[in-house]
C-alpha cells in the first residue's frame, strides 16, 4: 500500500495560469533586472494596499530590511531596536551594517513587540547617551503589531520605524495595512509566503526621494551618465523580471489566499475548541486583521507527555509537517551578548509552540487528515 503524500507546512501555491506570465517576459527578453514586469508589479502592489507610498520590487526581504536601515541613516555602533520573535533575517541586516541590535520582548496578546518594552529600552539607549538610530518592529505570523502604540513611541522620541512586514501582505491594524504606519515596510515574496516571487521582496517607502535612492543603491548605484560610473558602494538587489512575473500571477489571486489562510486559521481554532491543554494563537479584535501566515499553536498544560516535540513527531510519523517557532535573536550564539528589554513571552512561545500546515494548496483530503491526527493524539 502506497504512503500517503506528505502534508507539507507552507508550499508554494502557483497558479495555473503563471506559466503564461512567465512566457511574456521570457518572448520580451525582460528576464533579468528591471523592465515593465518589475514596474507593473510594484504598481499592482501599490494598487493593493490603497496607499501612493512607493514600492520597490528587490531580489528579498532581507535586502529590503538593509536598504530601510540605510536610509534610515543607521550607522556603525548605532543602536537599533529589534523584536526578538522573529526570523534572524529581522537582525543581521543591523549587523551588516556595524550597528548593535537590543533586543526587545514580546507581549501576550499577539507575541509582537510589547510597547512597554520598547520605552524601557529607548530609555536604556538614552542613558548611554545614544539614542536608538531606528526600531524594526515584525507581525510575526502574519497578526499585526500593536502599531498605534509603537508608532507614537518612535514619532515621540524622533525614532524611524521601520516594519517588518514579510509575512503580513493583506493584514491589516485599525483599516490600515501593515507595512504603512512606519518610515519603511518590508515585504517578503519567499517561497513559503502568502504569495511568492520565487524568491523576492520590496521596500515601501514614505518619502519619494527615498524610494528613487533605494532604487539607486539596489542597482549598483550606477550613475545616470553613460558608461560605468558609480557614485557610491551599491548592491545587487534588484528584482530580475522572471520573479515579478510570477509575483503578477500570484497578485491575482492574493485576496482569494488570504480567505484560504484565514479559513484554515478558523480550521485549527475548531479543532483545538474541546482541546483545554492548547491554545491557537489567534487576535479577536475587530482592530486586527490577520491574514494568518501560519497558524500557530502553543502547549499551556501541565502534562509533559504532552508537548510540542511529542506532537512533531507524532505528526510527522502520520506525514504531516510542522515546525517550532523561532529561537529568539536574544538567544542565538551570535546575539547573546546584547541586550535585551523584556520577560520570557517570546521564549516561551518558542518552547511551547508549533506551527502547523498552512498552505494555501491544501485540500479537503489533507485536512481531514489533520484532523484525525490531532483527534488521535489528544485523545490518547
Amino acid at each position: 500500500m502506497d504512503e500517503p503524500k506528505k502534508i507539507a507546512l507552507a508550499l508554494p501555491f502557483i497558479d495555473a495560469d503563471a506559466t503564461d506570465y512567465l512566457a511574456e517576459v521570457v518572448n520580451e527578453n525582460w528576464v533579468t533586472s528591471g523592465g515593465p514586469a518589475v514596474t507593473k508589479f510594484e504598481n499592482q502592489l501599490q494598487e493593493f494596499l490603497y496607499t501612493e507610498r512607493e514600492v520597490v520590487a528587490l531580489n528579498s526581504g532581507t535586502a529590503a530590511l538593509h536598504l530601510a536601515l540605510k536610509l534610515a541613516g543607521v550607522q556603525s555602533g548605532d543602536f537599533v531596536l529589534c523584536q526578538t520573535m522573529s526570523f534572524v533575517a529581522s537582525s543581521n541586516p543591523i549587523a551588516y551594517l556595524g550597528a548593535i541590535p537590543v533586543f526587545i520582548d514580546s507581549e501576550r496578546s499577539t507575541y509582537n513587540l510589547a510597547p512597554e518594552n520598547v520605552e524601557e529600552a529607548i530609555e536604556w539607549c538614552l542613558k548611554q547617551n545614544k539614542k536608538p538610530a531606528a526600531l524594526v518592529a515584525v507581525h510575526s505570523f502574519g497578526i499585526p503589531c500593536q502599531m498605534e502604540e509603537i508608532a507614537k513611541l518612535c514619532k515621540d522620541y524622533e525614532i524611524p520605524l521601520i516594519e517588518d512586514a514579510a509575512e503580513s501582505l493583506g493584514s491589516r491594524y485599525k483599516d490600515q495595512s501593515c507595512g504603512l504606519f512606519g518610515d519603511y515596510g518590508i515585504l517578503s515574496f519567499n517561497g513559503n509566503k502568502i504569495i511568492t516571487t520565487g524568491g523576492g521582496g520590496a521596500l515601501i517607502c514614505k518619502d519619494a526621494q527615498k524610494a528613487e535612492e533605494a532604487r539607486h543603491l539596489a542597482r549598483q548605484a550606477k550613475s545616470a551618465t553613460t558608461g560605468f560610473e558609480h557614485d557610491a558602494v551599491g548592491f545587487n538587489y534588484a528584482m530580475p523580471g522572471l520573479n515579478a512575473a510570477l509575483g503578477l500571477s500570484q497578485l491575482q489571486t492574493l485576496k482569494e489566499r488570504i480567505q484560504k489562510k484565514r479559513e484554515l486559521h478558523q480550521f485549527y481554532l475548531e479543532c483545538f475548541t474541546e482541546i483545554e491543554e492548547v491554545e491557537v494563537l489567534s487576535v479577536q479584535n475587530e482592530e486586527y486583521y490577520a491574514n494568518y501566515w501560519l497558524t500557530v499553536i502553543r502547549f499551556t498544560g501541565s502534562d509533559s507527555t504532552r508537548n510540542p516535540e511529542q506532537f512533531q513527531v507524532f505528526l510527522a510519523e502520520k506525514g504531516i509537517e510542522s515546525r517550532f517557532p523561532w529561537k529568539p535573536l536574544h538567544l542565538q550564539e551570535i546575539y547573546t551578548k546584547q541586550h535585551y528589554f523584556g520577560a520570557q513571552h517570546a521564549e516561551t512561545l518558542w518552547k511551547t509552540g508549533l506551527c502547523l500546515p498552512s498552505g494555501c494548496g491544501l485540500t479537503k483530503e489533507d485536512l481531514n487528515r489533520i484532523q484525525q491526527a490531532i483527534n488521535a493524539y489528544f485523545s490518547g
